[in-house]
């Protein structure tokens, strides 16, 4: 018990630049770690997986675009993840609104048909899958901004309901989504040709990476130079200096939500639109919405980083098949999977030592339990206030 009352939390007069940027860097080498501890005990050597990951991700063409694939939807739950978590808004439930985007973007591509040209089947996919995420935490969203009712949960149980509603649509009933031509396995029906999004050559790579980047830029933009930017910097400070000046803070709850869930929805759209052209429930079910939090995260909630962060995410995610043909013995494809999770667990950890840092022996300035209950999300663009 000595030991332990020596060692205490000492928050940090200011949090400098390089901390902001050593704590996400040191989060993935820790994850790196505990995979190299789990790749020996089942038998693989990491120096030979990680060097093999890295290269089939990153240094061939067809690697390295089929990497931007994967990072196009992570884009977009990042997006999500970052708008909302900056503001201390946390919205878990980027995996439903996915879903829902996925389901509302299909559904209005089958109803539109081929006979609408194809800027115009591109458009109405997209924006009814941005429609769809803000429906579906449309709900939270008011509960949260009126109520004060928990985000985390509304959100996150919200997540099922959209899964099993998907699943139900394709393998559970005679729906518009399901395909009456398939005899074998139920699918989905396919979209028009009008409503896919147009590949680069013939890599996977699609528009939908160029729609998830400006995405990222008119965040960027709104967030850093409008009136509502502001009035949200002054919100994610403290939410009584925001009422106090006037603020309507409802609103803002509830403009930041409806954005996030828009951005999710959207990464649904393009999935649909680029990669899947059919609402396809087990191809979405990959937790790209709980990966959109590590993207974010480890982006430190900047909009611009969340795709640099999401490229390297994807290249996680992409590397997982390669690691099957590795002479030696096949690496279990969910190392890729568990490296995600040990990445996720550093970087929230790490979260804590943004503010404070160790002490040991007594001393002035230790971390008091209500200390730690109210300890803020270091936000990227004020990093040394508060």
């Amino acid at each position: 018990m000595t030991a332990l009352r020596a060692v205490h939390l000492q928050r940090r007069p200011r949090v400098r630049p390089w901390q902001l940027v050593a704590v996400p860097v040191a989060s993935i080498a820790a994850g790196l770690a505990v995979g190299a501890v789990f790749l020996t005990l089942t038998g693989h050597d990491p120096t030979m997986v990680y060097p093999a990951m890295l290269s089939a991700a990153f240094t061939t063409w067809f690697g390295f675009t089929d990497t931007l694939a994967s990072a196009t939807p992570l884009i977009g739950t990042g997006l999500a993840a970052a708008v909302a978590f900056r503001f201390g808004l946390y919205n878990i439930g980027a995996e439903g609104q996915l879903y829902a985007g996925a389901i509302a973007a299909s559904g209005v591509a089958l109803a539109l048909g081929e006979a609408v040209p194809a800027p115009a089947a591109v458009t109405a996919l997209l924006l009814a899958g941005v429609a769809g995420g803000m429906l579906w935490i449309a709900v939270p969203a008011a509960a949260r901004a009126w109520l004060g009712t928990s985000e985390i949960i509304t959100t996150l149980l919200l997540n099922y309901v959209a899964l099993y509603w998907m699943r139900y649509l394709i393998f559970g009933s005679t729906s518009f989504w399901r395909d009456p031509t398939s005899t074998n396995f139920p699918q989905g029906k396919p979209i028009p040709a009008s409503a896919e999004l147009a590949e680069l050559g013939l890599t996977r790579v699609h528009l939908g990476l160029g729609v998830a980047v400006l995405a990222a830029v008119l965040v960027t933009l709104v967030l850093n130079r409008t009136r509502l930017g502001f009035h949200l910097r002054v919100y994610g400070d403290s939410e009584a200096a925001a009422s106090y000046a006037g603020i309507n803070v409802r609103r803002l709850v509830l403009a930041v939500l409806l954005a996030s869930g828009a951005l999710a929805g959207l990464a649904g759209a393009g999935e649909i639109g680029g990669r899947a052209h059919a609402l396809d429930p087990q191809g979405l079910a990959l937790g790209l919405g709980y990966a959109g939090i590590i993207v974010a995260a480890l982006a430190r909630y900047n909009p611009l980083a969340v795709v640099l962060v999401a490229v390297l995410l994807g290249g996680v995610r992409n590397a997982g098949t390669a690691l099957q043909s590795l002479p030696g013995g096949r690496v279990p494809i969910a190392i890729s999977t568990m490296l995600e999770g040990a990445i996720l667990l550093f970087t929230l950890g790490g979260e804590l030592f943004i503010r404070y840092r160790l002490r040991f022996g007594r001393g002035q300035g230790a971390a008091t339990a209500e200390d730690l209950e109210s300890v803020p999300v270091a936000s990227p663009a004020e990093p040394t206030t508060r």
